[in-house]
């Protein structure tokens, strides 16, 4: 019987944003090759009640509490990493003997101890995290936050190249990252992103209006909604529908007062994909260049056209089932040009992702890597 050790950064359930949905589904998906996943999760509280999504998928879970100690904010390890410490951890994984997998580099500060007990350590590189907090703190507005991000981008410039080289195998999104890990660890495996979705949904020709949805906390999203509305305030004949369960005060205000953009809650999955189904087309832009984003993969699963930007994707296959716009006017003119177009690419998309991007193909290349001994 195959075991793996997963360690999370957070609870993976529900599967509602970026980083989780790739922690969640590949747990499921490598859960149906037969492997017994423990899995270990750094929380802010200790749920009451382990999901059945979760039990039906992993042979054992186990909760650590981040620490709460604000200064860690001094510490040379990276807040994220330096929060996510426990002695509990490295009894469990030690009682168990498996190939450990950790979720993002902050899962990592645990590293330096178990060197010398087990070489098969794997990395799920979701960021380059140096560039991630350095997109952040170039995005928020809030100076205080923009000086706490350009900080943590500073710590994990060393910690990243330190800790890389440490792991037998370390798993990539995105060829960028890729290239990156490959230049000084010649550890690195291309496996993209992980994201539930099946086949690609077969759709008539028009939808109603165009989407825009993500998590607003996050000031990458809030910029690039900004940017979006700020289109659509010219363009009065499209309507534009923003889905987010976390919009503030400010930006439910700003957008009761244009008459072509509503906003709307999305709660469930279900929910989600009923907009997906009903849009027209997707709005999706970043001001990150940190590999595809999960988004894109729903949006072109369950919808229609989808508008991007650069930062979107550096996969050529999934650039080309886009748009691509690489400033303002050029997504604009997509926005005016797609709305009076009949959508007919289920076939195209179809071949190009239940071929290449199938979560099952990524979990079978994972464990030949993992256990090839």
């Amino acid at each position: 019987m195959k075991e793996l050790h997963l360690i999370s950064f957070n609870y993976p359930y529900p599967p509602s944003y970026g980083g989780i949905i790739d922690v969640y589904y590949k747990i499921k998906a490598l859960s149906d090759t037969g492997i017994k996943i423990h899995l270990h999760c750094f929380v802010d509280q200790i749920p009451e009640i382990i999901d059945q999504e979760i039990k039906s998928i992993t042979k054992n879970v186990f909760f650590y509490r981040k620490k709460k100690n604000p200064f860690q904010y001094f510490s040379t390890i990276p807040f994220a990493a330096s929060i996510r410490t426990s002695d509990a951890l490295f009894q469990n994984l030690m009682s168990i003997k498996a190939p450990i997998l950790f979720e993002g580099l902050q899962t990592t500060r645990i590293i330096r101890q178990l060197k010398d007990k087990n070489d098969n350590l794997y990395l799920r590189f979701h960021n380059n995290e140096t560039e991630y907090y350095k997109g952040l703190s170039s995005s928020e507005k809030n100076v205080f936050k923009k000086l706490i991000y350009k900080i943590e981008s500073l710590k994990y410039a060393d910690y990243q190249k330190r800790t890389l080289k440490e792991f037998k195998g370390v798993f990539c999104l995105s060829e960028k990252e890729f290239n990156e890990v490959d230049v000084y660890s010649k550890n690195a495996h291309l496996i993209h992103i992980f994201h539930g979705n099946g086949s690609v949904k077969h759709l008539d020709k028009k939808g109603d209006y165009f989407l825009f949805h993500g998590d607003l906390s996050i000031s990458d999203n809030r910029k690039a909604l900004e940017e979006t509305i700020g289109m659509f305030k010219n363009l009065p004949q499209h309507q534009l529908v923003v889905a987010s369960d976390r919009a503030g005060e400010d930006l439910k205000k700003k957008i009761s007062d244009i008459g072509n953009v509503s906003l709307v809650p999305i709660e469930t999955t279900e929910n989600l994909h009923r907009l997906f189904e009903n849009a027209h087309a997707n709005i999706l832009l970043s001001y990150q260049n940190s590999g595809t984003k999960v988004k894109l993969f729903n949006a072109l699963y369950n919808s229609r056209f989808v508008i991007i930007n650069e930062n979107i994707t550096d996969d050529r296959a999934l650039m080309d089932l886009c748009h691509l716009g690489s400033s303002s006017d050029k997504i604009r003119q997509h926005i005016i040009e797609i709305a009076t177009k009949s959508y007919d690419e289920n076939d195209t998309r179809r071949k190009v992702l239940e071929k290449n991007y199938s979560d099952d193909a990524k979990a079978e290349e994972m464990v030949k890597i993992i256990f090839k001994d």
